[in-house]
């Protein structure tokens, strides 16, 4: 086991904030001392299908924890999903049923499985302990915080002054998410910046059933490919841990250059020289930095030979103008096109679209072209021969061949 300093200084790399920090560093240096391990809590909530990026930089962290000896602790919020965590949020979050909870939370684990060592966790859902609580319980639990602690809450006291419902089961979540580090009795607990309410909480709830509270370590929030807001399945800016190697490479391609720099020291294991010198890189050739981040994403998640494999995919496309090496075939009804087919109707068949509407304001963005010399469609209504087989495209990404059956 590395020294307590050395610990601490690779685990606040690129921490928000640690509360208290004294704590934390009397936490370590005990577990060095006795060669106990922490007991480290992180805790998703599948609200989604999707693990992106986002949720990944507390995960990296959760790792590291296990690679420094630690006991990292992952709890599956089955039970706070269906409340939805209020942090950050300017409105309530939309009920989920536990029927698309459970759905939601079946390939959870096999995708966080490619960020932490699942072998070495310990993972628990906190319907454990929740689907046995009397009403009596939760009342038990709610009496520990009082409305005006609750609305101390940033998100809270914006949503009051605004006049925004703020709903009683909203306030039950940080309640929540405190119970489960009593549960497990966490010694240090990771989340976003925006959840230190959540996780003060929890060393409240601890201290009040006799425990040694947590340490609170918050981690920056991920900005998505906007470059502006978070990533979030909702918004749409994500990438997936599960999405094949050439998507997360041709996404990471897409974003802003400004991104770089919080993406390098959030996303990859690279030194802090090492990414200093790709900035510099950055500033007469970011394509050549930004190619390294995406490279270094993919290898994370798939390997050296998918990241390069990616990158010449990549090359193919965008810097040779090639279509893919392997185009995905759609069968088109003859009776609806063999004579033609408008093109924006083409576009829905292919799930390039999912209305006429969509389909049109996609051909107006000027992002539509077909067959091998790339010819742009300007007008929605133009009717497409199919022939034997003709390539369409939307944009740089999204490429298929249709075909009369």
């Amino acid at each position: 086991m590395k020294s307590a300093a050395e610990q601490y200084s690779l685990i606040t790399r690129g921490i928000d904030q640690v509360v208290p920090a004294d704590e934390f560093r009397k936490k370590l240096d005990h577990a060095v001392a006795v060669g106990k391990p922490l007991r480290v809590k992180y805790g998703i909530d599948p609200t989604g299908i999707d693990v992106h990026l986002g949720h990944t930089v507390p995960l990296r962290k959760l790792r590291l924890f296990q690679e420094l000896g630690h006991k990292a602790v992952l709890i599956i919020g089955n039970y706070t999903a269906l409340v939805g965590d209020p942090s950050g949020r300017d409105q309530a979050r939309q009920r989920l049923t536990e029927d698309q909870v459970e759905k939601n939370a079946l390939d959870y684990i096999t995708q966080v499985g490619k960020v932490i060592d699942l072998s070495k966790a310990e993972v628990r859902y906190n319907g454990e302990w929740f689907s046995k609580y009397r009403f009596l319980d939760v009342l038990a639990l709610a009496g520990k915080i009082t409305l005006q602690r609750m609305l101390e809450r940033d998100d809270f006291t914006n949503r009051y002054k605004a006049g925004t419902a703020i709903y009683l089961h909203e306030c039950l979540y940080p309640l929540m998410q405190g119970q489960d580090s009593v549960e497990i009795r966490a010694d240090v607990e990771l989340g976003g910046s925006e959840q230190l309410f959540s996780l003060m909480a929890g060393r409240d709830l601890q201290k009040d059933a006799g425990q040694e509270p947590q340490v609170c370590l918050t981690l920056p929030i991920l900005r998505g490919l906007d470059g502006v807001r978070r990533m979030g399945k909702s918004l749409g800016n994500y990438i997936g841990v599960g999405e094949i190697p050439y998507e997360q490479f041709a996404k990471t391609m897409s974003i802003p250059d400004d991104l770089m720099l919080e993406w390098f020291e959030l996303l990859t294991n690279l030194q802090k020289v090492e990414i200093l010198q790709l900035l510099d890189v950055a500033k007469t050739h970011p394509l050549e930095a930004k190619k390294h981040l995406g490279k270094e994403i993919v290898r994370f998640y798939h390997g050296e030979e998918q990241a390069n494999k990616a990158a010449q995919e990549w090359s193919r496309r965008f810097s040779n103008r090639q279509d893919p090496s392997e185009i995905p075939e759609v069968v088109v009804p003859r009776a609806q096109a063999a004579s033609g087919i408008a093109a924006a109707k083409l576009l829905v068949l292919l799930d390039f679209a999912k209305s006429n509407n969509d389909a049109r304001r996609l051909i107006q963005g000027g992002g539509v072209t077909l067959g091998p010399d790339r010819e742009k469609v300007a007008d929605p209504n133009l009717l497409v021969q199919l022939g034997d087989g003709l390539i369409v495209r939307v944009g740089s990404r999204r490429v298929a061949r249709a075909r009369l059956d």
